[in-house]
């Protein structure tokens, strides 16, 4: 067992992988797996307390480890490079532990009484992986390839973080900047909701915010503020123009204080560089967001109706501004 591993020191039990089985497995495992019969096992430290969020808030990332659930969530973050310390999985599911997963990764089996005592929560999706964490990027080299960037503030729901990055994936974003309040991505239901894209997408935080947005700005990006003021130009409108051949071309203008037309969007022959900034359901974007923005945008609503659920907008924002 590696040394960095939590528990290395311990001494391991292995079991035939055929003990604890109850039925027959359906692709091969790692060549030795560790029977867990107590909840308060060190081996299995990176797991406890899995719906604590406040305690897991505070200790992924000062352990340098997230956690990815289900099998094609762990695949994904295999292939993406990530390094697993370790595997826990419940006797019946060992068939969802990934094929490639490294031989001297551990994969520790327990029942399903342990397996909630440890975690918390009752594991349906077969396996969990503790991963570990990369160094965190800096803004300046996530920016360096991108032309289309989501900048979040403040979105603190794990939920409303991983769909957005599961659409900034799907639907052509280069990458994704967030304030220093936002929430963790890689926290387990981030990751789970976002189907393992948060692996796929580069991402980086913002801070001091929102003054670091001006490395939007000096990069030659144009920055969109997203709200629901009917003051704000149709985000359509401005998509329509986007990477037009003639930067004198006449469009819609925002009547706000930090308008700007489609025109400034892209220069002839070059496509433009637009950062889209979502604010936080309820309050949506604080003002001093929107001053330092070019220009702000909306999208039109019908029967009354105010505004969307951010993830809900950033995935029709994806879909008009992404590069597909």
């Amino acid at each position: 067992m590696p040394a960095d591993l939590p528990g290395a020191a311990a001494a391991s039990v292995s079991v035939p992988v055929s003990k604890p089985v109850s039925k027959p497995v359906s692709k091969p495992v790692a060549t030795q797996v560790v029977a867990i019969d107590d909840p308060a096992d060190p081996r299995v430290d990176d797991f406890v307390a899995l719906t604590d969020v406040a305690l897991r808030r505070r200790r992924e990332p000062t352990d340098g480890l997230f956690i990815a659930e289900g099998e094609r969530v762990i695949t994904r973050a295999l292939r993406a490079g990530y390094r697993p310390r370790s595997v826990l999985v419940s006797p019946a599911r060992l068939g969802a532990v990934p094929a490639d997963l490294p031989g001297d990764v551990p994969v520790y089996v327990a029942g399903a009484d342990v397996l909630a005592a440890i975690t918390g929560f009752e594991v349906h999706r077969g396996a969990l992986a503790s991963m570990c964490r990369r160094p965190p990027l800096a803004p300046v080299d996530v920016l360096a390839a991108a032309r289309r960037v989501l900048v979040c503030e403040d979105i603190v729901s794990h939920t409303n973080l991983g769909a957005i990055f599961r659409s900034a994936a799907g639907l052509g974003m280069d990458a994704v900047l967030l304030s220093p309040r936002c929430a963790d991505p890689l926290y387990r239901r981030s990751v789970r909701v976002s189907m393992g894209e948060v692996f796929a997408v580069p991402y980086a935080r913002l801070d001091p915010w929102p003054g670091a947005l001006g490395l939007l700005r000096d990069a030659g990006f144009t920055l969109l503020a997203l709200t629901p003021a009917a003051d704000a130009a149709d985000l359509g409108a401005f998509a329509a123009h986007l990477d037009t051949a003639d930067p004198t071309a006449a469009g819609p203008t925002d009547s706000g204080p930090t308008g700007s037309s489609p025109a400034a969007l892209g220069s002839a022959g070059a496509p433009a560089r637009v950062a889209l900034l979502l604010g936080t359901e309820g309050p949506g974007l604080s003002a001093p967001t929107q001053a330092a923005a070019t220009a702000r945008v909306r999208i039109p609503m019908a029967h009354g109706v105010d505004s969307l659920n951010v993830a809900a907008t950033a995935a029709i924002a994806c879909y008009l501004l992404g590069r597909r």
